[in-house]
């Protein structure tokens, strides 16, 4: 037996998908706390730009935290090594990218 016709048309099969992707697209950006784009595609998304960066920025901090609460958990003779310097460069390379997200004007 076959199933019923939900759509009157493949037209308005369609638009049904479209409509059921768009609101997973902002199911999506709600989850990540970022707000939609703006409707009209010439306005600038600053509100959502915005929004971004600074989470990007609290992970980048979130990350450097992490790394040297590592080094800090190393011994005196791994911090002094070659994985020390290498692993305090690699700070110090994060630390900079912080430093220059802090100069951005949003």
């Amino acid at each position: 037996m076959p199933q019923p016709k939900l759509h009157a048309s493949a037209a308005a099969r369609q638009d049904s998908y479209r409509k059921r992707r768009e609101n997973a697209r902002l199911i999506e950006l709600a989850a990540k706390g970022l707000p939609p784009l703006p409707v009209i595609s010439s306005l600038p998304g600053w509100p959502r730009w915005k929004a971004s960066v600074e989470a990007a920025r609290q992970l980048l901090n979130q990350t450097l935290a992490e790394m040297e609460e590592y080094f800090e958990d190393r011994s005196e003779s791994w911090q002094e090594g070659e994985r020390g310097d290498e692993h305090q460069e690699r700070i110090a390379s994060v630390e900079a990218v912080v430093d220059a997200m802090s100069e951005l004007n949003f």
